[in-house]
């Protein structure tokens, strides 16, 4: 464990700082607002990248701690940290946020919008490093407010239902997790001796009666299963997708739904890991209901946005699968396909975004034949789609691969049947692909705008990272894994578990030699 260090504050508090910044500017200096906003989302995009360099590989544990007291009489603390599991999240808000602000336009009304994005920045950043479960609670509430606000204020048609239907969703879902922290908080006192919410010290002392630990697991489960969101409770997602602004659907793609997957592996796993053992299977069939439902109704939308919003549904199922598999190649999958997951859904969302400003419209049917009048945005589309799809040799591949050869050691039967959402998957997109980008383009069709020098710089950076984490996904798998280990051995010891054991490869040089018997004449 580091030594304390400010950078984890900072970039909690950098964009609350210039949120505020923004706010406060005259009317009669809107020209400084997207400046100042790209500043300080650029500035804690550098600082997340500095994280990662600086992230020893080798360490399991919580590095560049910060922590201080805050509400001494109640046991909160202002306790930040990262390790391997929420490392690439984090640096994945720090760059999605930049290009955000750089390549949306909001049409009118910059100064609000770009103050509830760094807010927003705050609130993701805030979920993802907190280690202590009210603060997390805090964080995790925050970042409904401006999404709210984004969606009701800069969204499409429908744009207030939606915004009010995800705001409900989530807030009663959040209900259920204060409850269970809270109880966690009194209950526990009794191993520890004091209320404490430091998740840390909550994980490793106490210890729960068999039927509290599954209760306050599950209070903590319906919060995580809104915000994935897991079959049944998805209702809201494709409507806030469809009607988000672009932006405002490449950060709920990119980042906010993986406060849901990332809470069930920090807080589910490692909190209460025997009831989290209790609950895998009802989890595990509700996670491959939503990667069959989530891509039987991609294919059937005829909105793109809207496919590509249920596609969702179905590779969070995907993610979900691999977290309640509980192996440590499941575990590994799932926290690398949250980030690869952010990259492709987030870029499709940008380019179903490029389609709308060019055509006005986002059906299926009013769309044909753009691959001939403009191949640069076709051929990025393509790769992005592929990526979505998980061919080999891009991003997708890799996560995808890990949940499943892991979900198959310990959950054989479910991972067989989620496995068909791989090809469902590419039914869906391809056929997509097809309709909007082949055949010959009508009138209106025939005038559809090639990439901007802006727009293909913002895919550009997208797609090398599809690209490169695709062809070398080593550096993303050895700072994860260490951190997956130790969750592993953690969930073994404090629960009746049996972990899978991968059978032992031996090279050919290993391997004894057959002994060939000569008979003599």
């Amino acid at each position: 464990m580091h030594a304390s260090f400010p950078i984890l504050s900072a970039l909690v508090l950098l964009p609350i700082l210039g949120a505020i910044l923004i706010t406060v500017i005259s009317n009669k200096h809107l020209e400084y607002v997207k400046l100042i906003a790209m500043l300080f989302s650029v500035g804690i995009g550098g600082m997340s990248i500095w994280l990662l360099a600086s992230f020893h590989s080798d360490d399991s544990g919580f590095q560049f701690v910060s922590q201080h007291d805050w509400v001494t009489a109640w046991g909160i603390s202002w306790h930040l940290g990262v390790d391997g599991v929420s490392l690439f999240l984090v640096v994945l808000t720090g760059i999605l946020f930049p290009l955000v602000i750089l390549g949306v336009d909001p049409h009118h009304d910059h100064k609000r919008y770009l103050a509830w994005l760094l807010l927003l920045e705050a609130g993701v950043m805030g979920s993802f490093l907190s280690l202590d479960l009210f603060l997390f609670f805090i964080f995790f509430e925050i970042v409904l407010v401006p999404m709210y606000f984004l969606i009701g204020g800069w969204g499409y048609d429908k744009r207030v239902y939606a915004a009010t239907k995800f705001f409900l969703y989530t807030m009663l879902g959040s209900a259920f997790m204060l409850v269970g922290i809270i109880a966690t908080a009194v209950l526990a006192r009794r191993d520890i001796g004091y209320i404490t919410f430091d998740l840390v010290t909550l994980a490793e002392q106490a210890s729960f009666a068999t039927n509290t630990g599954r209760w306050l697991f599950v209070s903590f489960a319906i919060a995580f299963a809104v915000k994935v969101p897991i079959f049944p409770l998805h209702t809201w997602l494709p409507d806030a997708h469809t009607q988000a602004p672009t932006g405002g659907s490449v950060i709920l793609a990119g980042v906010l739904l993986k406060m849901g997957t990332y809470g069930f592996l920090r807080f589910g796993l490692y909190l209460f890991p025997d009831a989290a053992v209790w609950a895998k299977p009802v989890l595990l069939t509700l996670a491959v209901i939503g990667i069959i439902y989530g891509a039987i109704a991609a294919t059937m939308q005829t909105d793109l946005k809207r496919l590509v919003a249920y596609s969702s549904v179905a590779h969070l199922g995907f993610i979900v699968l691999g977290i309640f598999a509980i192996t440590s190649q499941s575990l590994t999958g799932s926290v690398m396909q949250m980030v690869n997951h952010g990259i492709s859904t987030g870029a499709l969302f940008l380019l179903v975004g490029m389609i709308y400003e060019r055509r006005h419209t986002r059906e299926i049917a009013e769309l044909r034949g753009i691959q001939s009048v403009a191949p640069i945005f076709s051929a990025a589309f393509m790769i992005v789609m592929l990526s979505s799809i998980g061919v080999p040799g891009l991003n997708g591949f890799a996560g995808e691969f890990l949940i499943l050869i892991g979900s198959f050691q310990s959950a054989r039967w479910w991972t067989i049947v989620a496995a068909t959402g791989v090809i469902l998957a590419a039914l869906y997109l391809l056929w997509a692909y097809q309709r909007v980008f082949h055949g010959e383009p009508d009138e209106a069709n025939s005038t559809f705008a090639e990439l901007t020098l802006r727009e293909g710089a913002l895919l550009m950076v997208f797609i090398g990272l599809i690209g490169f984490t695709g062809i070398y996904p080593k550096p993303m798998l050895e700072r994860i894994e260490p951190s997956i280990d130790k969750l592993m051995e953690h969930v073994v010891s404090h629960s009746d578990y049996k972990a899978p054991t991968t059978p032992e490869v031996k090279t050919p040089e290993e391997k004894t030699p057959e002994t060939t018997k000569v008979e003599g004449h």
